[in-house]
């Protein structure tokens, strides 16, 4: 069995999907305007950098799941994913997802963006294994955590192997699409890691080694 593992933002959408998520609770007044615009644009520049801290900002992010019930949560995150979602998504990016499913691969996304926010995305996408920052829910409620390893850098790794392994695949090849540095320690442990609309420096990194590089919108 083969495997095609998928980021997905700046990857297979022409955005951030975390990023978009926080604007988005601004402009519905879930969250405080300012302050979070301001700490959500640090935290991107951060991210960008390779200096995201992924447990302070997880504690950003998943906070304001805990002050809003899972009904209201949900119809927000469904005009979310219409609204500004949908327009992410090129035909570029459905078309390389349905080039691997036509030669049986195996599909997997992996996004460091929780899984509030990545499941639906994962559907439109027709991906059946989504491995993403599980929030914590308890009693029908999200309490602002998260639970796991987060899927962040080498996160990643520990979670499509750990994934593997309960799973009882041995997959024979694996390509991996990503457009970011921070995830470098699983391109380097796929057999096609493969530079998507990449940043500068897996850019160059994917230059030095000879990968493909390619860009979906």
């Amino acid at each position: 069995m083969n495997l095609a593992i998928f980021d997905l933002d700046h990857t297979l959408l022409a955005g951030d999907s975390d990023h978009a998520w926080g604007a988005f609770m601004t402009e519905h007044g879930l969250v405080d305007k300012e302050f979070f615009r301001r700490r959500n644009d640090e935290f991107l520049v951060q991210y960008q950098q390779g200096t995201l801290d992924i447990d302070e900002f997880l504690q950003f992010t998943l906070a304001p799941l805990a002050e809003h019930s899972t009904e209201k949560l949900y119809a927000l995150r469904a005009q979310f994913i219409e609204q500004r979602i949908r327009p992410m998504i090129t035909d570029q990016a459905r078309n390389l997802v349905e080039k691997h499913r036509a030669q049986g691969h195996l599909l997997i996304m992996i996004t460091a963006t929780n899984a509030f926010v990545t499941e639906p995305i994962a559907e439109e996408f027709g991906f059946s294994h989504l491995l993403a920052t599980r929030p914590e829910m308890r009693d029908g409620r999200y309490t602002g955590r998260y639970v796991g390893t987060p899927t962040f850098r080498e996160g990643k790794v520990i979670a499509l192997e750990q994934w593997l392994s309960d799973e009882r695949i041995q997959p024979a090849e694996r390509w991996f699409y990503s457009d970011s540095h921070n995830d470098l320690p699983l391109l380097e442990q796929v057999d096609h890691p493969v530079a998507v609309n990449p940043d500068e420096q897996l850019k160059a990194h994917a230059q030095q080694k000879g990968w493909p590089i390619i860009t979906l919108y």
